[in-house]
């Protein structure tokens, strides 16, 4: 078969069917939208996301082929997970204003620049050094998986009419700072623990909030 299979990509492989689980939910595919469950299924592919490259290096005798492979799998993946399903849920939200689609056209377009840019800057460092990336250029697409379940756990207290307002307004600001060129901090494992947590109490608000309607 084409490809390389190993334990290396299935993480990358599990975000990635999470987020199309979550455009299921987000379109009412099983008779109702419940934008909740594709918001969780965002957070399911971050949580993958955020161990995929650190499984994949506890793997010493990777190839070089494997590596490559490795780099654009988890950036195609990524490209779908927080480029395409946050826009999904923005229209299952209410973003149905012909204004909202430039919107959902240029989030989706930011994420992929700023994952291809990140492909050839990531191809060209891993030819001069073997060091892990301690910074990013640009907010990480991987980020909407924090940012958007805090802006929908808050839903109910925004009007219907609003939401879709502030949902869209979100995501324009976020594909603004995917492409915009500051340096961020790559976080350490403490950090990511804590990213854990808070998005574990981010979840069972936005559930705990869910069923209360």
């Amino acid at each position: 078969m084409i490809g390389y299979y190993n334990y290396t990509v299935i993480l990358t492989y599990m975000g990635l069917i999470s987020s199309v689980l979550g455009m299921f939910f987000a379109m009412g595919i099983n008779g109702s939208i419940q934008p909740e469950y594709a918001i969780a299924c965002l957070m399911i592919s971050g949580l993958c996301d955020m161990f995929d490259g650190k499984i994949a290096r506890t793997k010493k005798d990777r190839t070089e082929s494997e590596k490559k492979f490795g780099i654009q799998i988890d950036s195609l993946c990524d490209a779908i997970c927080f480029g395409v399903l946050p826009a999904v849920i923005g229209y299952s939200v209410g973003m149905h204003k012909w204004y909202d689609v430039p919107v959902l056209v240029i989030f989706p377009l930011c994420a992929v620049i700023r994952l291809a840019y990140f492909n050839v800057n990531e191809e060209e460092r891993q030819k001069n050094t073997t060091d892990v990336r301690k910074v990013y250029e640009g907010l990480p697409v991987t980020s909407v998986a924090l940012i958007l379940p805090v802006v929908y756990a808050f839903h109910k207290e925004i009007s219907p009419e609003w939401f879709p307002t502030v949902y869209g307004t979100t995501l324009l600001l976020i594909a603004v700072a995917f492409i915009t060129p500051f340096r961020l901090q790559k976080p350490t494992m403490k950090t990511m623990l804590i990213f854990i947590v808070l998005g574990a109490f981010e979840l069972a608000f936005m559930l705990y909030k869910s069923k209360m309607r």
